[in-house]
């Protein structure tokens, strides 16, 4: 196991630079994942951490060695595609084997580290199987175990669970994350999916156009986001936002009156705010704004609810059975100890 220190990397193709000075620290034995929409440099910037792209500036150190100038093979690292790149004529067990038969390794050691991998993946009863004799899981899984007999200090997973459908993604992230607890190895991983950061990161790297957003634990990020753009991309359904000023010790927005958290009672009387509530942190109450209902999606565990409200529309969130039609109004009140205040300029939170 190794760090991997991320120091000021910068990235251009011919003119246009795609990373701006990154900064990212990842300690021994940490699974950390990079999550951003698509275009913002995570999956370059892991491609230049297994060597597979040119360091423009900057410098990348794997176990306290800079690997700017380092070949690939010699980095110590294994990756898992998005696309599996298993070799179709050959089996499982000749596809886990490949890069031990490459390196020449003894026989009994290959045997060895093959079966191991085949025990942690459950994968023994598809040893003889080719990869199209294999579900999406299970072709995923061998190319894990492809990495896992390679023993290597890091593991990097570029997008892995892309192509399965949504209930073998629930899976395999539950299999990931307990392959890592267990080997406890290095990990860098990139996703788009913010679900995959949430429930698998130890640490979340949010990258937006080439610059670091943020980076922190899971819940750090959902409960304390940096600015506008982390608060709308981490957490499911997004945060709901509404433009408006401080007046009268309240935040107001098209008629609309809300109570500000406690840190924004002493803000300037005018000052242009955007007043973030994520739709969990909304809550029917007789005594709460008026809103209109413009949609309503019951998903079973909760019912959400697209409103009118200040002039915008806003997401409710509720464990309730709601029972209301398109047209009716809710009145509903946000939590103020869970809201978010952000400067209209800038973005940046200011609670």
């Amino acid at each position: 196991m190794a760090t991997v220190s991320i120091r000021q990397v910068r990235k251009a193709f011919g003119s246009v630079e795609v990373l701006h000075g990154v900064n990212v620290e990842v300690e021994d034995g940490e699974f950390v994942i990079l999550v951003g929409p698509s275009g913002c440099g995570k999956s370059t910037l892991l491609r230049m951490i297994a060597g597979l792209e040119n360091i423009s500036r900057g410098e990348i150190a794997i176990g306290g060695k800079v690997v700017n100038n380092v070949a690939p093979k010699e980095r110590d690292i294994a990756m898992v595609f998005q696309n599996y790149a298993l070799y179709p004529h050959m089996t499982v067990r000749d596809n886990m084997a490949f890069s031990l038969l490459l390196a020449k390794a003894p026989a009994e050691v290959i045997e060895q580290k093959v079966g191991r991998a085949a025990d942690i993946l459950g994968l023994q009863p598809y040893l003889a199987r080719y990869p199209r004799q294999l579900s999406g899981g299970q072709r995923q899984r061998v190319a894990m175990g492809r990495a896992i007999v390679r023993d290597p200090q890091v593991f990097l997973f570029d997008e892995p669970l892309s192509n399965l459908d949504a209930k073998l993604r629930v899976q395999m992230r539950a299999e990931i994350k307990d392959l890592h607890q267990r080997l406890k190895t290095t990990t860098v991983y990139v996703t788009h999916d913010q679900i995959e950061a949430m429930t698998m990161a130890d640490k979340i790297v949010v990258m937006n156009g080439g610059n670091v957003e943020q980076i922190g634990a899971p819940l750090e990020l959902y409960d304390r986001p940096n600015n506008l753009f982390v608060a709308g991309f981490i957490g499911s359904p997004s945060m709901n936002f509404i433009k408006g000023r401080i007046s009268g010790g309240m935040f107001g927005a098209e008629g609309v009156r809300l109570p500000l958290p406690p840190q924004g009672s002493g803000m300037e009387e005018g000052r242009p705010v955007i007043y973030g509530v994520r739709p969990e942190h909304l809550r029917l109450d007789a005594q709460g704004i008026a809103a209109q209902v413009v949609v309503i999606e019951p998903t079973g565990s909760e019912t959400q609810v697209i409103m009118r409200l200040a002039g915008g529309t806003v997401l409710g969130a509720f464990r309730e059975r709601v029972s209301t039609r398109p047209g009716d109004s809710l009145h509903i009140a946000p939590d103020p100890a869970l809201v978010h205040l952000f400067d209209e300029a800038s973005g940046v939170r200011l609670n």
